[in-house]
């Protein structure tokens, strides 16, 4: 597998077209599935990591099997490499730091704004949660010193004010443990 630093996915509106999208990207470049599902609306999510090249080559693959359901096809490059942790949810939360909450109507576009906050600030990035039993909208937990926390949110909220797509955004300074318990 080539350098790790972009990720690319495409949403579509067909679950059978999005298993054959997910096949022609696999089979286009040599790119790693970080996730493929099913997601609120009946509709099919497709996340691919890899370098530039292969990730671009991998969405344009997958979009052209997608005849006429395809909702969203996205390229994000020179990824900060604690988004690719967050979004397979294998980082370990650390209770008595702050906690930093984005939440945007887009799924895929919440990759891009955890990005963001990651390259703000001295954060952690816990988890980016893509659709799953949130109506097709996604968001990022992270977590650090509260002047951290406090830049990394108002980074990714701002990016996602821009594009029109934020729906909330919070800052707790000294959560309760049992927040970080369980996670949607």
């Amino acid at each position: 597998m080539a350098t790790l630093n972009s990720i690319g996915l495409i949403e579509v509106a067909s679950i059978a077209t999005g298993y054959l999208a997910q096949d022609a990207m696999l089979k286009a470049a040599d790119v790693q599935l970080l996730l493929a599902r099913t997601i609120c609306s009946g509709k099919y999510l497709v996340v691919v990591g890899g370098d530039v090249a292969a990730v671009s080559a991998a969405v344009d693959a997958g979009a052209g099997r997608c005849d006429g359901s395809l909702i969203e096809k996205r390229v994000i490059t020179h990824v900060h490499p604690d988004v690719f942790p967050a979004i397979g949810m294998s980082v370990e939360a650390a209770p008595g730091r702050a906690l930093g909450v984005i939440e945007t109507f887009s799924a895929s576009s919440i990759i891009d704004v955890a990005d963001a906050a990651a390259k703000c600030a001295d954060i952690t990035l816990l988890r980016i949660h893509l659709a799953m039993a949130l109506g097709g909208k996604g968001f990022v937990l992270l977590t650090g010193d509260i002047a951290s926390v406090e830049a990394a949110v108002a980074a990714g909220a701002q990016l996602a004010a821009e594009d029109g797509i934020l729906v909330g955004r919070a800052v707790i300074a000294a959560p309760s443990k049992e927040l970080f318990r369980e996670f949607v």
